[in-house]
């Protein structure tokens, strides 16, 4: 059985996150074009990097502190930075997937406060790609 763990160059993370799009990533990319004939042209090639992980919380499982929070800030708001993600016994090289629509480090208290000190909760969505 692999280690329960989840560490982002060591801001420990819940171990109940879930990794969404676990299978969604295949190692094969694909490319199809016609030729000026008409003729179908597919290329295909394994693939070595790119995969997307996202590891989702909600409401009711998967919190952390405020103080881990700003641990996590602190990384996102460093650009060209590679981390160590370590997931369930298993090491990924990652960055902040920063391109599509949703941002890669997404935040919700669990409930408001005005002043919330470093134990307040939070849920969080993080989007790595693997590099």
């Amino acid at each position: 059985m692999a280690a329960s763990i989840i560490e982002l160059d060591g801001i420990s993370l819940p171990i109940d996150l879930l990794w969404s799009d676990e299978f969604s990533w295949s190692n094969v990319s694909q490319n199809v074009k016609r030729s000026l004939t008409g003729s179908l042209v597919i290329q295909e090639a394994h693939q070595t990097k790119g995969r997307t992980i996202t590891l989702e919380g909600d409401e009711t499982s998967a919190w952390i502190d405020r103080t881990t929070v700003e641990a996590l800030k602190a990384k996102y708001d460093t650009a060209d930075l590679t981390m160590t993600l370590n997931l369930h016994g298993t090491s990924y090289n990652v960055r902040f997937k920063r391109s599509g629509n949703d941002s890669p480090l997404q935040i919700k208290e669990i409930y408001g406060l005005s002043n919330p000190d470093g134990e307040h909760i939070y849920s969080i969505t993080l989007k790595f790609i693997e590099v």
